[in-house]
């Protein structure tokens, strides 16, 4: 019996079409980015700026001069939520992601603009805990892309996961998306994907995660609206071997930081 953790959500951007309707194939070449995904746990009070201050002032900076971009700090506006921030970080491939936290050590200007962060005591640390997990991009959307230029300041994005009871149905609801052209779907009707990513290590799996930017709440409930009542889904929703494979949903509404990329 699925349960949902529902809370809030995020909006359109006119992107290029993926996939047709159902029985398509992709035809985006396999050259998925892999997906990191930081959540800070961050203490209480005055110290809660302290790892956004040392992504814009440090990070960021440091990690596009070893070529990574389109990097997106978050805060939680609405979902469970102890005092955190979440962080996207797209890699181009996994030597990336094996080997960019020593080149950054290797940065004396990184260390020097980190140094509150990196170096933070015991007793006033800057978070409290990192939970970092990993994903592959899905073939029908094998990029990162960010909204923050057609979408402005105001936007706000919506990170959802879809848990799976198995590695079989976890497959089955990517290729749906993937496939049967779930993604197509989003974007005919104003749900516009930052991007879809199955975890490949992290918590709750096995499980996909994306995320959908819109303008405000109003635009979300409108967008989802459509989708929901689209000839699209209701073509492939009821479809047999996509039955049953999502087992819970869980739904963040966040607010990009103002260093953000995304």
């Amino acid at each position: 019996m699925k349960r949902r953790n529902f809370l809030a959500g995020l909006g359109p951007l006119s992107l290029a079409p993926l996939v047709a309707y159902p029985g398509a194939k992709s035809t985006i070449a396999d050259d998925q980015q892999y997906i990191e995904l930081l959540k800070y746990n961050l203490p209480p009070g005055d110290n809660k700026g302290r790892v956004e201050k040392f992504y814009a002032e440090a990070a960021i900076p440091a990690m596009e001069k070893l070529g990574i971009t389109n990097i997106g700090v978050f805060n939680v506006t609405y979902g469970l939520n102890n005092p955190s921030l979440y962080v996207l970080i797209p890699h181009d491939s996994l030597d990336s992601v094996m080997t960019y936290r020593d080149k950054l050590m290797d940065d004396s200007g990184y260390k020097m603009a980190g140094k509150d962060f990196l170096e933070s005591s015991i007793s006033n640390p800057a978070y409290l805990r990192v939970e970092r997990g990993l994903m592959k991009a899905f073939k029908g959307m094998p990029k990162v892309t960010s909204p923050k230029a057609a979408m402005g300041n105001e936007r706000i994005m919506e990170l959802r996961t879809y848990e799976s009871h198995n590695v079989m149905s976890a497959k089955k609801k990517i290729d749906m998306f993937n496939i049967a052209g779930e993604i197509q779907v989003f974007h005919d009707t104003g749900l516009t994907p930052v991007f879809f990513g199955e975890t490949l290590f992290g918590q709750l799996m096995p499980n996909l995660t994306y995320m959908l930017v819109f303008k405000d709440m109003a635009e979300r409930d409108k967008n989802w609206k459509q989708f929901v009542s689209s000839p699209g889904w209701a073509a492939i929703k009821d479809l047999a071997e996509y039955k049953d494979t999502v087992s819970n949903i869980t739904d963040f509404i966040l607010k990009p930081a103002r260093c953000s990329q995304i």
